[in-house]
Formats: structure tokens, sequence, C-alpha cells
């Protein structure tokens, strides 16, 4: 605890638990093979559509589980933290950051629910098929983009994620 936190008398911090998560889930989002083979596009628009991919899937993995509900929330919080700051650091200025966070957080949001929409859609086939519209109109592409492969991409992070315990998720061991 810092200096700082201690004279303003703030408790610990509500997050801990789930930083590792987010962190792990950026680092899922920054590997090379969204951007090499799945053809994400390698600039800010489309790191920021990898990192709210990934966010989604496991934002929907613990979704499923009520214990995870409230850790689901410190996550988001995460994400909205670490969005305003990169957007500071981007240099765009206090008045106008408010209004780009909320745009960043509708686009999550819908996109949040456009893949649950798609992973609800039947077996792997029909989910797969429902993902490619969902990530042409959601996703920074590259031109030329093979979505079927960024589509099988997605649907084995899902399948990985539903395969490792509440405990694992937690604790971010999330295999490679």
């Amino acid at each position: 605890m810092s200096l700082l936190s201690r004279i303003l008398g703030k408790g610990s911090d509500s997050r801990k638990a789930v930083r590792p998560l987010w962190h792990r889930t950026v680092e899922i989002a920054r590997e090379k093979e969204w951007y090499a083979q799945c053809g994400v596009a390698d600039t800010v628009p489309g790191r920021f559509d990898a990192v709210t991919l990934v966010t989604s899937l496991v934002m929907l993995r613990m979704e499923r589980d009520k214990t995870l509900i409230e850790p689901s929330v410190r996550l988001t919080e995460l994400f909205v933290d670490d969005m305003d700051g990169q957007l500071r650091q981007s240099g765009v200025g206090d008045l106008v950051v408010g209004k780009r966070m909320g745009k960043l957080m509708s686009v999550f949001g819908g996109r949040l629910g456009a893949l649950r929409e798609a992973f609800a859609a039947g077996d792997d086939t029909q989910v797969k098929a429902a993902l490619v519209p969902v990530l042409e109109r959601n996703v920074t592409l590259i031109e030329g983009a093979d979505t079927e492969a960024l589509a099988t991409r997605l649907q084995a992070l899902a399948a990985q994620l539903d395969a490792i315990s509440d405990e694992d998720l937690m604790a971010a061991r999330i295999a490679r």
C-alpha cells in the first residue's frame, strides 16, 4: 500500500484477484498469431479489436458461473482503466476522454453481445458460420484476411477457456 493510499485511507485493491487474468488476457491478445495468421490489422484499432475479442471470450466464460460474476465486473473495470490510460497516453485530452471511453465501451458491449449470439448458434460449424460475418463487421482486418482462420482461432480459445477450472481461470493459467 502506498503512502498516499494510507494517508487518504484507501482500502485494499478490489481488483487484485483479477489483475493476473487481465494481464494474461492482454498477453493473449498480443500473440502474433492474431495478426500474422488470422488477419487482424497490426494497428491501434486492430490491437484494440484483438483485446476486445479475447476479453469478450473471457467474459463469456465468466458469466456462465455465478461465482465469477463479481470478478467479471472487476475485469471490466480493469479494461476501462487500461483503455482510459491508453487514450490519455496517446494524447487524447481530458475533455474528450469521456466521450471516447463511452464509444469504446459501446463497441465492447456490442462485440460481446455479437459473440455471445454467435457462440450460441449451435455446433462448431454453425458457430463458425455465425462468427465470420461478426468478425467481418467488427474487426479491423488486413486486406484479404482469412476470417475463417480468425473464427477458428476464436473457437479454439473459447474451447480452451471452457475446459479450464474457475480456479485456473482466476489464476490466469491459460496455456499458449
